[in-house]
């Protein structure tokens, strides 16, 4: 399938500090009321010249300034907060807003904005990462996908299709994507499933699901995923499987084990969680934890995504790093004791990433280069 996606400029914003302060004043000055919660938001980026729009609002605030980089002679001043400013091209840049009550006393937020207007950024090497073992001692491997080919293996995979339930793709999470089958692909040793920023079925955003129902189904064992993440706010990467008694029982009776979720933005690139869903006594029930990584971020490596699971409990790894563990012998955790099948994905906004936003750089792209399944000799 071929890919049509292309990227014209790349930035990024990222969130480096929120700092308060508050200059000095005569202590006669009591009757205005301090400035406080001071936020800035991007509105706005012209991926052509590098302008960005930006809104800061705080309360008790007369006058916003406007600040680059350390100086200390605002670029601009206004009262209503609103600035639009044009950088000098390519480039790392630090905003200061400072917004100023009555009194004269004012906090300040910073941002750092980096600015790319080079095209696309170079691709990250199937090579730069962590790497798992093809055998481990006392499991045989029993099923794999190294997605070698240029095309969809239809033995493993079929693509759901839709917008929401009762597709497998919203689960009343309000997220913003349609999901097609046009939006993933197979190509030099990796699968591609790509979000993007476009209309289709009064939709905003288009991704793609990949799903083995049907078709790939284990119980107990170990899985490595080996997967480049994306980046962006909003953006909600996910690998994850449900029980075989899914259309008969509906979820959370059916289970739930997510090897791994993302949630993009303010550096979230480097946080993925590991958590289960069941049903307890009628209610839903969950249990997860989460890992951050150092060095090279899920979005700058690839990373293997590993479970390993057995009659008596579940292990979640990063990179063969134990960072969570459930124990699955409790009656009501039955859920846990059925073949299992698997689910690719990334979502675009909903309740828990939120929606994306000016800083959020369209298209965006998981990358798999392998799903591997071992069992007990």
């Amino acid at each position: 399938m071929k890919h049509f996606g292309v990227y014209r400029v790349s930035v990024m914003i990222i969130m480096l500090a929120f700092l308060s302060s508050f200059c000095d004043k005569s202590d006669d000055d009591t009757n205005a009321a301090d400035p406080a919660n001071l936020i800035i938001e991007i509105l706005s980026i012209d991926h052509e010249t590098a302008e960005v729009v930006l809104q800061a609002t705080a309360l008790n605030t007369v006058q916003y300034h406007f600040y680059i980089g350390s100086s200390d002679i605002p670029e601009a001043m206004n009262e209503t907060g609103l600035f639009d400013y044009t950088f000098d091209g390519e480039g790392q840049y630090s905003i200061t807003v400072r917004a100023y009550s009555a009194s004269g006393r004012y906090i300040k937020a910073s941002q750092t904005i980096t600015i790319s207007t080079g095209g696309q950024t170079d691709p990250v090497p199937l090579s730069k990462g962590y790497f798992s073992p093809l055998e481990y001692n006392g499991y045989t491997l029993v099923w794999q996908d190294e997605f070698n080919d240029n095309a969809m293996n239809t033995s493993n995979w079929s693509f759901d299709i839709g917008d929401g339930c009762p597709n497998l793709c919203g689960w009343g999470n309000n997220e913003l994507e349609y999901y097609r089958q046009e939006n993933a692909w197979v190509a030099d040793s990796v699968l591609t499933i790509e979000a993007r920023e476009e209309t289709f079925a009064n939709r905003n955003y288009t991704s793609a699901k990949l799903i083995s129902r049907g078709k790939k189904s284990f119980r107990y064992g170990r899985i490595d995923i080996r997967a480049l993440l994306p980046q962006g706010k909003g953006l909600w990467p996910a690998l994850w499987m449900l029980g075989n008694n899914f259309s008969t029982v509906g979820w959370p009776k059916c289970g739930e084990i997510d090897i791994m979720e993302m949630i993009g933005g303010n550096n979230g690139e480097y946080t993925c969680y590991g958590t289960i869903h069941w049903d307890e006594s009628g209610e839903h029930a969950s249990y997860g934890q989460s890992t951050t990584v150092s060095g090279d971020s899920f979005a700058e490596a690839y990373h293997v995504f590993s479970l390993i699971w057995d009659e008596s409990s579940i292990q979640w790894l990063v990179d063969n790093q134990v960072y969570n563990q459930v124990t699955i012998t409790n009656q009501q955790m039955s859920e846990f004791h059925q073949e299992f099948w698997f689910i690719l994905n990334v979502a675009v906004g909903g309740n828990w990433p939120g929606n994306p936003d000016a800083t959020t750089v369209f298209p965006q792209q998981m990358k798999v280069d392998y799903i591997r399944v071992f069992q007990p000799e």
